[in-house]
């Protein structure tokens, strides 16, 4: 079991971490709380059916546990709502010019800024799908929900945060027969 289980830690800790954190906004909670996932991983490691991968029980470990630590939170929603400041983010291209890494990390905080309208949902579903990179299918299963249900809350997410970006866009000033586009 401990070979099995350090090789989960080493192969998904930096992906579990990152999920957290995207739900929580805060990295020492994020750090407290992927040390809840592994505890109840190793508890629970001898019920794994191997349905599903094991990333994706562990994302739905985690969406778990974020859960749980919003609900023991007063007014979890307001917390909620505010722990997503994603301004904080990073542009992580290789060797982009100074021009493109202003317009990118201007770009990735107006995606961040619209995903603040999103429900808890809407958020974990756009994370999963487009940050870990993981399918309908695995997304579905981390969620514990139907493909369908993903795609629709996956469409409704993209299409809100598109209007909310578009709103920003014109707010700021920019050229308005540009047009901002969300793609996959």
């Amino acid at each position: 079991m401990d070979s099995v289980f350090d090789e989960l830690y080493n192969k998904y800790h930096q992906d579990v971490f990152q999920f957290l954190f995207y739900m929580v906004r805060n990295r020492e909670q994020a750090e407290d709380l992927v040390q809840e996932v592994y505890i109840r991983v190793f508890k629970s490691y001898d019920r794994f059916e191997g349905k599903s991968s094991e990333k994706t029980w562990l994302f739905s470990i985690a969406r778990n546990v974020a859960i749980d630590y919003f609900r023991k939170q007063k007014g979890w929603k307001d917390k909620l709502m505010e722990k997503f400041d994603w301004s904080a983010s990073q542009v992580k291209d290789s060797d982009p010019i100074p021009e493109e890494i202003a317009v990118q990390k201007e770009e990735i905080q107006w995606v961040y800024k619209s995903m603040e309208h999103c429900t808890m949902d809407q958020r974990a579903v756009i994370t999963l799908r487009f940050i870990h990179d993981l399918s309908i299918a695995e997304t579905a299963q981390t969620l514990g929900w139907t493909e369908s249900k993903v795609k629709t809350t996956q469409h409704r997410s993209l299409k809100l945060i598109k209007r909310h970006m578009e709103t920003f866009y014109v707010k700021e000033g920019s050229n308005s027969d540009e047009k901002v586009r969300v793609e996959r």
